[in-house]
């Protein structure tokens, strides 16, 4: 399978000429307009500091249908416990530097460069990029951050200084995601973490025709900024 070459163009190739691994191009920029025609095809930037612009279509996609949400017992305990605030947009920068900071298991260093952390900013400032933060007082211990076009969520990397802290924060996430008219959480690639909230791993192809369907829809644009309640 050819890697393609982006250009200035803005255009992405079919999603399904991605080789094996799911890479489907390199190159292009990390502007607004561009990762917003990637994620309206199922194409998402992912690199290593040093590499180049890697654009990737996975041949399996990770997929939450909100309303297929699992929250197991233990967790369901927690989150009545209400150990966390929950709010949303009042940190983005915080959260995504938190997301490239902490350390990861089997893991050095983070794809989240610089360039990547001033590119979601821009999607941030401009009303696509969102935040979901779990406080304890006035310190923030865990959250997620992802993109929103139509009626899908791009779930992008989450993080947590605290138990179940960023836990929280997506199993509170998803059910007001649904309540707006939220369709999809595209997950990117399997984990077990996101396996256990009942995300399964679809075919690029029927990853593609839901997206399609998904982008028309057109939930409330009143993303929540501030408080909301723990569900």
């Amino acid at each position: 399978m050819p890697i393609f070459l982006l250009d200035d163009s803005m255009r992405f190739p079919d999603p399904e000429l991605a080789d094996p691994s799911g890479v489907i191009a390199i190159g292009g920029d990390l502007s607004v307009e561009r990762l917003l025609r990637g994620y309206s095809v199922g194409i998402f930037p992912w690199f290593n500091p040093g590499d180049p612009i890697i654009w990737h279509a996975p041949p399996d996609r990770m997929v939450l249908e909100p309303e297929l949400l699992y929250v197991g017992r233990s967790l369901r305990k927690a989150i009545k416990r209400a150990p966390y605030e929950i709010k949303y947009d009042t940190a983005f920068a915080e959260v995504i530097t938190a997301c490239a900071d902490v350390p990861r298991s089997m893991q050095e260093g983070t794809w989240i460069t610089d360039d990547m952390l001033n590119a979601y900013m821009a999607l941030h400032h401009a009303g696509y990029a969102h935040s979901a933060e779990a406080w304890q007082g006035e310190r923030l211990v865990g959250g997620l951050y992802g993109v929103t076009l139509g009626g899908v969520f791009f779930g992008e990397s989450m993080f947590a200084l605290a138990p179940d802290a960023s836990k929280i924060a997506f199993a509170t996430l998803v059910p007001q995601l649904a309540a707006f008219g939220f369709k999809l959480i595209d997950c990117q690639v399997h984990t077990d973490h996101l396996a256990r909230f009942g995300a399964q791993e679809w075919p690029r192809r029927r990853f593609s025709e839901a997206l399609q369907r998904a982008l028309l829809l057109q939930p409330s644009r009143d993303w929540p900024v501030g408080d909301l309640p723990v569900r």
